[in-house]
């Protein structure tokens, strides 16, 4: 058995911003279904679930700051969970990262850098919990500076690094390396410092044992220029130590059998009832109801990255086909305000909900005969993997996981039943329209429609397969 403090910046039912809360909340869950000791480790923000039941553990102090140390556990499992606790920097309104307006918080790195030697004072069992790590497992730039500062312990445990996303990498000025009493080896060009800024990303791929991100193909991607966001070089040398493992998802939680949030439960035996989904899901968003009419979903951070200008640019076109969309989802303004321009002129093909809302995401999963992810680059994704799951067949550009978990339908993969979406390689508006082009006449087909809907819903993207990789890289360490 394998002690593991899992240290994560979001966790999934606790607080969540995005994907890595997913995988927060589901890994560890899964590594101690295999019989290891996991504790997670996470900051105590305000905006925490509240219902949570607390004990106090102990009190650190660290720089001058007294840090209390809470214990909970994840809803649903035996896990616990840690909880550091500093009102001055976690008790914040907003979200982990930002302010109410949508700003970064301008003390972010003071906050996370207290987060990281926290987490190395309990994996070096100097926190009085009687309990010392033998991995810790490290997820994106909020927790990069744990590695690099373990690395300066005397028989420290072993450390793994999870890239959820290069294009997030904790940059600051230089001045904040003396401002945050790092210690003076770390800063060099080899160490935390990157064109002269403070990178905590770089604490974790220059000083972790091992790397992994969080798909095989996004491994590849991310030692090229493309993908590297400067720091291709040095995942190129770490090539070695650098893998990449396919996340997997929560089949509890998203499950068409048995989510509450659905008008209507359905399997892969009983996809008549989808429909009824479709139906409920026409009703709330004030669309014609319309069973005959495919319906394309999107929920999505409403960003570049997503390609949701390609969707825009591609919108005056699917409105003259026999279509209905619906977006929920939230981000750059410009794309907001756009969006639902085209909403209020086409209100009876176009539906569109700005922000966050979890009983409509798991409709519209379940309510879409489509779901659109024309990303320019999807480090692993997981919508792409709940629309397999629930019957909706995605529509993906060929990048990172979503090019290794969705089969594009062509004569082979129909013919052999590993047809499960639509993929297309270019990104551009021009190349995802032709995609959708394909899409429909495969709708019209109900014959290879229903075929790929019944592979896609054969797929095992269960968390056991991932949390199998990640001990076996553990023991391997």
């Amino acid at each position: 058995m394998k002690k593991v403090l899992y240290a994560s910046s979001e966790v999934h039912p606790l607080i969540k911003t995005g994907g890595l809360a997913d995988v927060s909340g589901s890994l560890p869950k899964a590594l101690r279904k295999l019989e290891q000791d996991v504790r997670i480790i996470i900051p105590n923000y305000s905006a925490i679930l509240t219902e949570l039941e607390r004990r106090y553990l102990c009190t650190l102090r660290i720089n001058n700051y007294d840090v209390n140390i809470l214990e909970t556990q994840l809803p649903d499992s035996d896990v616990k969970v840690w909880m550091v606790d500093h009102q001055d920097y976690f008790g914040l309104p907003g979200n982990p990262y930002q302010d109410q307006q949508g700003y970064p918080w301008p003390n972010n790195a003071e906050r996370f850098a207290l987060f990281c030697r926290i987490a190395v004072e309990i994996a070096m069992n100097r926190a009085h919990l009687d309990w010392h790590a033998d991995i810790v497992h490290c997820n994106d730039w909020q927790t990069g500076l744990i590695p690099a500062l373990l690395s300066l312990e005397q028989h420290r445990p072993a450390t793994i690094f999870t890239i959820h996303n290069m294009a997030y990498q904790g940059l600051f000025p230089a001045t904040e390396f003396r401002a945050l009493d790092l210690p003076e080896p770390l800063w060099c060009p080899t160490g935390l410092e990157f064109y002269g800024m403070l990178s905590f990303i770089k604490g974790g791929l220059a000083y972790a044992d091992r790397v992994t991100t969080v798909s095989p193909t996004y491994a590849l991607e991310i030692q090229t220029p493309d993908f590297g966001c400067g720091l291709e070089g040095l995942l190129s040398h770490r090539n070695g130590d650098l893998t990449g493992i396919i996340n997997g998802i929560d089949l509890e939680y998203w499950n068409p059998e048995s989510d509450q949030f659905l008008a209507q439960n359905y399997n892969s035996s009983s996809m008549w009832d989808k429909r009824q989904n479709k139906t409920s899901l026409q009703q709330q968003l004030e669309l014609p109801v319309n069973e005959n009419i495919p319906v394309f979903g999107l929920i999505s951070r409403l960003v570049e990255q997503k390609g949701i200008d390609m969707i825009l640019d591609c919108l005056p076109d699917i409105i003259t086909m026999p279509v209905q969309f619906v977006l929920l989802g939230n981000g750059d303004k410009n794309f907001e305000q756009r969006l639902l321009n085209f909403s209020r002129l086409y209100p009876e093909k176009i539906a569109i909900t700005i922000g966050y809302n979890e009983q409509l995401a798991h409709l519209i999963e379940a309510g879409a005969d489509v779901f659109l992810m024309p990303s320019r680059f999807e480090p692993c994704g997981l919508n792409q993997m709940y629309s397999q799951r629930y019957g909706t067949i995605p529509i993906v550009r060929r990048t990172g996981g979503l090019a290794d978990t969705v089969v594009d339908s062509l004569p082979q993969s129909l013919s052999d039943n590993t047809a499960s979406g639509i993929v297309f390689n270019t990104a551009n508006s021009g190349s995802l329209l032709e995609a959708i082009k394909r899409t429909l006449i495969l709708y019209n087909d109900t014959k290879s429609w229903e075929k790929m809907q019944h592979n896609a819903m054969a797929k095992d993207f269960s968390w056991e397969n991932s949390a199998k990789q990640y001990l076996q890289l553990y023991k391997n360490i």
